[in-house]
Order: structure tokens, then C-alpha cells, then sequence
């Protein structure tokens, strides 16, 4: 599928599932205390690709409303610059 809107109901729900897989998989490792979900539509956004973003959030981070660039570079409370990171990817990017 070139773009989220371009997906069918089934891709969709498919995504969807990964999701939820992303999330289980993240809870149980990194046990964040919410997410940030998103995805770039067309090269204007920043597509490359088709993907989604899955984003772990801890309370006391800064720039919770700043997107993913600031999230990379930053850890999360309690952890250092050289502690595991959360890397969860799949297919194309």
C-alpha cells in the first residue's frame, strides 16, 4: 500500500493489530505510561514508506507533545543515554 489511506479494511485491521502487538511487546519491557501512535502521508509528511510510529511515554518526559524527533534523543526518566531503547520495527523502514 503506497499510504494509510490507500490501505483495504483488511490492511487496516491487520495494522491495527500490530499495534496492539507493539504495545503488548513494549508494556511488558518497558512498561511506559502511555504511547504516542502515528504515521507520515506522503513525502510533504515526511513518507518514505508505509509505516507507523508506536512511542513509549513516561510521566516526567519532556516534550510529550513535540513528536517522535525529540523522543529519540531524549530517555526516559530514570534511564540513561546508554540504556536498552526500545526498537521495535517491521518490514520497509
Amino acid at each position: 500500500m503506497p499510504t494509510l489511506f490507500d490501505a483495504t479494511d483488511a490492511e487496516l485491521t491487520a495494522l491495527l493489530a500490530l499495534v496492539r502487538e507493539a504495545k503488548t511487546l513494549l508494556d511488558e519491557q518497558f512498561r511506559p505510561d502511555g504511547y504516542n501512535v502515528g504515521v507520515n502521508v506522503g513525502p510533504a509528511a515526511g513518507q518514505a514508506v508505509m509505516h507507523l510510529h508506536v512511542i513509549p511515554r513516561y510521566a516526567g518526559q519532556p516534550n510529550r507533545r513535540t513528536g517522535e524527533r525529540s523522543v529519540i534523543s531524549s530517555p526516559p526518566p530514570g534511564q540513561s543515554s546508554s540504556s536498552p531503547r526500545p526498537q521495535v520495527r517491521s518490514g520497509g523502514e
